[in-house]
């Protein structure tokens, strides 16, 4: 979408203020050292701020309530940036700085106000960034040498602070805006200053709608499964084998397995299926469950440890294998609905309602949702890369071949996809584009909220800067001028 206007562009702004995107992996967190310390130490070496600065590894930069913000982060935040290739990015000093110290800003008034974040995704998001880590550079020893660490479960611990101040931040900002609402008169006098300044361009857009076929699991290699966890169980019970080894061993589920298959501080509220909140919260210390089933595949746990209200545990989860002729079936299935959706023998929204095997969609004829917008049209340069081919040239009713789609842990799903709707590239109207207009005064209502929030923050909190960090331009009055 081509943005034509300062209101627009003003938007834009909320990816710094509302979004926190992955390409800060790199930056690190820490809490509060000596402020004495820190202060001499920052003073001993001051260097202009140029790209060829070469800083103390302990001076410290900023102090932002319960936080400092080390020289060595803001390098480390700089590289990290490089490294990913981040189009578009302000790399610096000054502009990571500023990231940083709002980072810090939220983090600690969310410790202030105890708010809650979930520490079960925290500790998966990091496997999962380590994984791709060691996937990118090659091994752990590069991914080692790269972050300048001796040991693995160094940079976890160094992740896992980084990814908690992080979530901390977010829900900090949730909370400030989850409450804010645009009324009807409020979205008309937005688009009526948008008229002012130059109506925006929005792109070709189209509603999408899909049936997805599952191939089914044969029962033969759901019994399997079954079976090879009552082994890992039975010699669990019976001669005394570590729970965690097996889970090491055995689990499929990458985010839990190189740490025996522990999770800890799961509550009934943690962000787990039912069926497995249900059995975990059913067990004694030290039980193991016999297998049970969700939508990932057939586990078995072992309470850890139980804490009040919340529990330790560990699981091993094992996925029952699809069988090739399974497969060959889904595949046919699929080929079949299409066949009678041109031949006029259905349509495309009674096929979904009937056959597809996504729940979310099903029911609604097919019709996907724009997770963005929650509109049902996606502009279609800024679609998904991997749906992009699939759809991009369809006309209005038109069926595309049979697709593979894969989960991804491999999974197979076939799909097929229609062009249930098609706008071309227009000026933004206020009746087509209503809910495009209601996310942009939305948008813009929070990022007022947000921005005096920071505002009376940072005149409340305690905030030091070193050095030529107090002569940069920043976005706040981090300098209380």
């Amino acid at each position: 979408m081509q943005l034509k206007t300062n209101n627009l562009n003003f938007i834009t702004k909320a990816c710094s203020l509302l979004l926190f995107c992955s390409a800060w992996a790199g930056l690190n967190a820490q809490e509060i050292i000596d402020t004495s310390v820190s202060e001499n130490t920052s003073q001993e070496e001051e260097q202009p701020l140029t790209s060829g600065t070469t800083f103390k590894v302990d001076g410290v930069a900023a102090v932002v309530g319960e936080y400092v913000i080390l020289e060595s982060d803001i390098q480390q935040s700089i590289e990290s940036l490089k490294q990913q290739k981040v189009e578009g990015q302000d790399l610096s000093t000054c502009s990571v700085m500023d990231k940083l110290m709002e980072d810090k800003l939220y983090a600690h008034h969310a410790v202030i106000d105890s708010v809650m974040i979930n520490e079960e995704q925290i500790r998966s998001y990091t496997q999962q960034q380590i994984d791709y880590f060691v996937n990118q550079l090659g091994s752990e020893e590069k991914v080692l040498k790269f972050y300048r660490k001796e040991k693995m479960s160094d940079l976890k611990k160094e992740l896992l602070e980084l990814n908690r101040n992080q979530e901390l931040a977010k829900a900090m900002q949730q909370n400030i805006v989850e409450e804010i609402e645009v009324t009807p008169e409020e979205i008309r006098s937005y688009y009526k200053e948008l008229e002012e300044d130059g109506l925006p361009q929005f792109g070709v857009e189209l509603e999408i709608s899909k049936i997805q076929i599952i191939p089914e699991v044969p029962q033969e290699e759901k019994q399997k499964v079954i079976d090879q966890l009552n082994g890992y169980r039975n010699d669990i019970l019976e001669n005394g084998s570590s729970f965690a080894t097996k889970a090491v061993l055995w689990s499929e589920d990458e985010s839990t397995r190189g740490d025996g298959g522990l999770i800890r501080d799961v509550d009934r509220k943690s962000q787990f299926v039912k069926e497995f909140r249900d059995v975990a919260f059913s067990l004694q210390e030290g039980e193991v469950s016999k297998p049970f089933e969700t939508e990932f595949g057939y586990h078995i746990i072992k309470v850890e440890k139980i804490r009040g209200q919340k529990i330790d545990l560990r699981h091993i989860l094992r996925i029952p294998k699809v069988t090739s002729a399974a497969e060959a079936a889904a595949k046919d299935k699929i080929e079949k609905i299409r066949k009678r959706i041109e031949d006029g023998e259905i349509t495309f929204a009674e096929a979904a309602k009937e056959f597809s095997d996504e729940k979310e969609t099903a029911s609604d004829g097919g019709i996907m949702i724009n997770p963005t917008t929650q509109d049902r049209m996606f502009e279609l340069k800024n679609l998904p890369p991997e749906l992009y081919p699939k759809v991009q040239n369809l006309k209005e009713g038109e069926v595309s071949i049979a697709f593979n789609n894969p989960t991804r842990t491999g999974k197979t799903r076939y799909e097929i996809y229609t062009v249930s709707d098609r706008i071309e590239e227009h000026e933004a109207d206020f009746a087509i584009d209503y809910v495009k207009i209601k996310n942009f005064a939305l948008q813009a209502k929070r990022i007022k909220a947000i921005e005096k929030w920071q505002d009376e923050k940072i005149a409340e909190t305690y905030i030091k800067l070193n050095g030529d960090y107090r002569n940069c331009e920043y976005s706040s009055n981090w300098v209380k001028q």
